[in-house]
């Protein structure tokens, strides 16, 4: 309990610096020494910390997996729409056409699955995700390779978490199954863009 007491107050205090962050963004970007690409990734990055704390606490709650999982596939798809149009090498381009692919697989196999279960998954992304979505629009196209894959390598480390934890933890049988089934695929692309990543300049 006391853990997931913390969890929530490190939460709550990234969410507070998303606020400041998104408040002061238009001043920061006037000054001559910082660029929105700075001030975008210092978003993701606290973005990052409430996902965490999301992840983890997600295993808890079936109603939270569900809308943890759903969104995450949303974000996604969108994210990979994004890269195949704006990423300036073929590997992101390729990537977020494999995220698309794949995250529309794994979003249609769990739908029955959550029906079943009794549960409503989201239809549209939380304010989290639309931030990075934002971002991405934002980006230059020499910044956009870096920032898609910064976001990927922190919502695959996001994802692998959760669907870890609730195949392990979760009180729903079919939504276990489902976590457990879709752990390979999120790990093998968490190692495609940690690949990525670390051939990126």
């Amino acid at each position: 309990m006391a853990r997931h007491t913390l969890l929530a107050v490190a939460a709550l205090s990234a969410l507070s610096l998303v606020a400041c962050q998104k408040k002061d963004a238009a001043p920061a970007a006037t000054d001559p020494g910082t660029s929105n690409a700075t001030v975008n990734a210092a978003q993701d990055a606290t973005s990052t910390a409430v996902g965490v704390a999301s992840a983890v606490t997600g295993p808890v709650s079936t109603d939270a997996f569900v809308a943890n999982a759903a969104i995450s596939d949303m974000y996604e798809i969108q994210a990979g729409q994004i890269a195949q149009t704006k990423g300036q090498s073929a590997a992101v381009k390729a990537f977020g056409k494999q995220m698309v692919t794949d995250h529309t697989a794994l979003s249609n196999a769990m739908k029955p699955l959550i029906i079943a279960a009794g549960k409503t998954a989201p239809t549209g992304l939380d304010e989290r995700r639309k931030g990075l979505i934002d971002n991405l629009n934002a980006a230059t196209p020499a910044d956009f390779d870096k920032a898609y894959i910064a976001q990927q390598e922190a919502a695959h480390n996001e994802a692998l978490t959760l669907m870890q934890g609730y195949a392990d933890h979760g009180d729903d049988a079919g939504l276990k199954g489902g976590a457990a089934k879709a752990l390979p695929k999120i790990k093998a692309h968490l190692e495609h863009v940690q690949a990525l990543a670390s051939g990126a300049h």
